[in-house]
């Protein structure tokens, strides 16, 4: 069970409740916190204050006045107007990591709720109740209105739910998992969806992975690293220690963790003077990846425990003030930050691909084939590779430079958060992807000169990756049909299968 009280949520636990089904519950404290502040909403209305959302209507509306008995409905009129959300739905996952970032900011007591519409939200993420939320709609500010109505829907009896694997009106999902729809009142349809959740969602999903991943990369480009008999001098610590940018320097550490015990690396002149880029410059090149995936989870650790809501309700001052936490921009720029350098990894992925292929630069046989011309081997693989990186770069220019006044133009900038993270997200699995066609042209091209490795055995790390994409995908002995080979080992990718077992032998990488 994890508890949420607005201020300690962990990324960990976002994943625990969002990928592994962990339950929740509303910290005791929390649950006064929301108390209070739903006092004061109610002493505002009783005492006919005009307060932005509360008596007034929303957007360029906001100098309508609202009578004390059309507030509930209003407050269902902005659920159900709002709901304009388009495309495929977000994944499970992403759905409940949204419904848990808004019950957490919600039970920080800033935002005017009532404690059972609170527990009605943490209702649906502890019975699986998943509402079907488009991923298409949201400009990152006003937070994530569109998506964020969609979450809201099935609790009011309205919209598509998931429950135990079928898609189904929001009413009837609620009733087959015991539940009753709820009547919004004042401030809380606003409270519900005025927030950056959606975006955060996603782009914490992703950083999550992403964490994985660039480990991962380190162990891809060993093991391409000892298929080319690679240079180690380039990753000593005295070369790093003098330009000591953390990620930098803890790639190099890794790859000469990986590394460690093998027979196939050389020394500095020993086979030639130095590598080209994409191999003598990997800790520069993950490091850099490293460091950017830092700053983004640093801001994510802020922003999970963050109010995002309008107006934010501070009983304490007598205040409901009318402000921007809602608005995307802080997440927008590190989302798409972490799109960038994802983007890059697998750039300079593709390119050792292209190193183990191309027997100009790795003096094996051409697309790691023993019998080339009836056989191609690797050569489309490579392409497949060129082609994801490719898009890639499309995807990876920022979209938190744009903006598109709406409302009327009262809201004349927005991030376009949402949009970033969702980018980011669909470059991780582009990146993915990448990675996992390395690792199986990787494991062929050691294996060519040497099939049964002991005449020069590889690295304890990479061997312990080796043995993992082995086990998934036989050697290439003549063409075949090859997306079922990067297909299971990207299984493997996503799993982090092939860091654990890595980190089995060695001990914690960086």
């Amino acid at each position: 069970m994890i508890r949420i009280d607005g201020n300690s949520l962990t990324l960990d636990e976002v994943m625990a409740v969002a990928r592994f089904g962990k339950k929740v519950t509303i910290d005791d404290q929390a649950r006064e916190n929301v108390r209070r502040s739903r006092r004061y909403i109610d002493q505002l209305v009783d005492e006919e204050r005009v307060v932005y959302g509360i008596t007034t209507g929303f957007g360029k509306f906001s100098d309508v006045h609202i009578s004390r008995e059309e507030t509930e409905l209003l407050q269902k009129n902005l659920i159900m107007s709002h709901s304009c959300g388009t495309g495929p739905l977000f994944s499970e996952e992403t759905v409940r990591a949204i419904m848990l970032l808004r019950a957490n900011a919600l039970s920080k007591g800033f935002s005017g709720i009532r404690l059972e519409t609170l527990d009605a939200l943490v209702d649906l993420i502890n019975h699986r109740v998943h509402p079907a939320i488009p991923e298409k709609g949201s400009l990152g500010a006003s937070g994530d209105l569109a998506p964020l109505a969609h979450m809201v829907l099935p609790l009011l009896g309205l919209g598509e739910a998931w429950y135990e694997g079928t898609l189904m009106d929001g009413a009837e999902a609620l009733a087959k998992a015991g539940l009753k729809p709820i009547v919004l009142t004042s401030k809380e349809g606003l409270a519900l969806i005025n927030g950056t959740q959606v975006l955060t969602a996603v782009g914490a999903v992703t950083a999550y992975d992403a964490k994985k991943l660039m480990t991962l990369c380190d162990i891809a480009a060993a093991l391409t690293g000892e298929a080319l008999t690679c240079i180690t001098d380039a990753f000593r610590p005295e070369l790093h220690s003098i330009r000591p940018h953390r990620g930098q320097v803890n790639t190099a550490a890794n790859l000469l963790k990986i590394f460690g015990g093998s027979r196939r690396t050389t020394r500095q002149g020993q086979v030639r003077v130095q590598d080209a880029y994409s191999l003598r410059c990997v800790p520069q090149i993950h490091g850099a990846g490293k460091d950017a995936l830092e700053f983004v989870l640093e801001k994510i650790a802020i922003e999970i425990n963050a109010v995002t809501d309008n107006p934010i309700i501070l009983p304490d001052l007598d205040l409901a003030i009318s402000g921007g936490n809602f608005h995307g921009q802080p997440m927008a720029l590190p989302f798409d930050f972490l799109g960038i350098a994802l983007a890059e990894q697998a750039s300079v992925a593709e390119r050792r691909i292209e190193r183990l292929v191309n027997p100009q630069l790795s003096g094996l046989p051409a697309f790691l084939t023993a019998n080339g011309g009836l056989n191609s081997g690797f050569m489309i693989a490579q392409y497949a590779a060129a082609a994801l990186v490719s898009e890639n770069k499309v995807l990876a220019h920022p979209a938190s430079v744009d903006s598109i006044p709406s409302s009327a133009n009262q809201e004349d900038h927005v991030s376009m958060g949402t949009i970033a993270a969702r980018k980011a997200r669909d470059i991780y699995d582009n990146a993915a992807r990448v990675v996992a066609i390395e690792l199986v042209a990787a494991a062929q091209g050691v294996e060519l000169e040497d099939p049964d490795l002991k005449g020069r055995p590889l690295g304890a790390g990479t061997r312990a990756a080796y043995d993992c994409v082995r086990a998934a995908v036989e050697p290439l002995q003549k063409d075949r049909v090859m997306y079922k080979d990067f297909d299971r080992v990207l299984a493997l990718v996503k799993s982090g299968e092939i860091v654990d077992a890595v980190e089995k032998v060695l001990g914690p990488l960086h």
